[in-house]
């Protein structure tokens, strides 16, 4: 096996910034609490880049580092704090174009309803959200591909009630 050079920190946050902007959504509910996630993602990118091989497709690498970035942050949060998270109604403050407003409102709830999956859930359909296989986000999170099915569809099922309420 050929050894791949690692791609720098500054290519892969331009192919997966956005991205990995739209996972971070659906862990924290605040704009700042993303802009630290993003940052902590960042570092931890920067470090493991060095490691990666190609023995996965690197958008494989890089949703894993960001997901274990995700889990280690809620871990290490008082109880009370999860609970803020949750119950976050405002969208972030700020102008948003009226053209744009209808959008960002179901983008927000959206967001919300995302958060309030569990964990286990929730890991899944952040994924399932940016277009990957169930066969990608199995190796990303170290699941079977049917265990993946089976919380994608749960989150499904359970997403579908919130939002038509």
């Amino acid at each position: 096996m050929q050894h791949t050079p690692a791609p720098t920190l500054e290519a892969v946050l331009a192919q997966y910034g956005a991205s990995l902007a739209r996972v971070a959504r659906t862990y924290e509910a605040t704009a700042a609490g993303r802009e630290d996630l993003l940052q902590d993602v960042a570092l931890a990118l920067l470090k493991a880049l060095p490691r990666y091989r190609g023995d996965s497709a690197l958008g494989t690498f890089v949703y894993r580092v960001a997901t274990n970035v995700a889990i280690d942050r809620l871990a290490r949060r008082p109880p009370d704090a999860l609970d803020l998270a949750a119950i976050e109604d405002r969208p972030d403050p700020g102008p948003t174009p009226e053209s744009l407003h209808a959008d960002e409102h179901r983008r927000e709830r959206l967001a919300r309803a995302l958060r309030r999956l569990p964990l286990t859930q929730r890991q899944v359909m952040s994924l399932v959200l940016e277009g990957l296989s169930h066969g990608q986000i199995a190796a990303v999170l170290g699941l079977t591909e049917n265990n993946v099915a089976v919380r994608a569809n749960r989150a499904r099922t359970q997403l579908r009630q919130w939002l038509e309420e």
